[in-house]
């Protein structure tokens, strides 16, 4: 973020105010409907991924594109951990199954770039299986590219303070501490190791054809709106979005419906 100077969108500390944050995420969420529909007239296919480290806002910038779309056509792929026979598969193939058809973008929470990242800091893969994911990698991405397909990276950068800040948040919340996971622990004991994941991940993937995107997050609420604002310049979409239609009047069929004290209702605490 540049100097904001004695801007009024900011508070004192330089983060955005909730007021604009809440007026410029209404208009950016009403253009992501425009956008939805533009991507099923045309037949696009989309897929944009997100990356990062924990807490630095990929699910929450993922939540707000998804309020106001239609789930068959903007959908989320966040996939648990391989199953045994997913690990003898190729590295790709489980992520290949939830790319786009037609008409569709696909949200990936985390994705193939687990191996580079936490596979590879956490000593989950080999590093002969790290290597080859470098290689193959950017190979994987121009094949989608050159097949029709839009790939958009977006990397979420969080600072080590302002991570500890909100690791510290979840763990005083008890109805936030589920967000906490022995993982998050690890990585932020890890933090070093990371910041060399990433630094090598960008070195063999930030290719033309899908370059990253890097998204600072400290601000939590401008990093929403300033991806969001990304994604949509991505695209020179038009308002094809369908006119008002007719309620049909209800038809007249002959019908007597059973009694009403014959269901069982929830108790009208409301």
């Amino acid at each position: 973020m540049g100097d904001t100077g004695k801007d009024e969108r900011y508070t004192a500390k330089g983060r955005l105010r909730t007021s604009v944050y809440e007026a410029e995420m209404k208009r950016l969420q009403e253009q992501l409907v425009l956008l939805q529909y533009w991507i099923q007239s045309q037949g696009l296919k989309v897929v944009v991924l997100f990356e990062g480290r924990g807490s630095a806002g990929k699910g929450g910038v993922i939540k707000r594109i998804t309020e106001r779309t239609s789930p068959r056509t903007v959908r989320i792929a966040a996939l648990p951990k391989p199953t045994d026979r997913e690990r003898t598969q190729w590295y790709f193939q489980r992520y290949v199954e939830h790319l786009p058809a037609a008409g569709e973008m696909v949200l990936f929470d985390r994705s193939w770039y687990n191996r580079s990242n936490v596979e590879w800091v956490m000593g989950f893969c080999t590093a002969d299986e790290h290597q080859e994911f470098l290689r193959s990698c950017p190979e994987f991405e121009r094949m989608l590219v050159r097949s029709g397909t839009v790939v958009l990276k977006y990397w979420f950068s969080v600072s080590a303070e302002e991570q500890q800040r909100r690791f510290e948040a979840r763990n005083n919340e008890p109805l936030k501490r589920w967000k906490l996971s022995d993982m998050d622990l690890a990585e932020r004991e890890l933090y070093v190791r990371y910041s060399m994941a990433k630094d090598t991940t960008f070195q063999y993937t930030d290719i033309k054809q899908a370059p990253w995107y890097v998204v600072p997050s400290d601000d939590k609420l401008a990093s929403r709106l300033n991806c969001i604002s990304h994604l949509l310049a991505q695209f020179d979409y038009e308002d094809v979005a369908p006119p008002r239609v007719t309620l049909p009047e209800v038809r007249n069929v002959p019908y007597v419906r059973p009694p009403l004290h014959e269901q069982t209702f929830v108790p009208q605490l409301f």
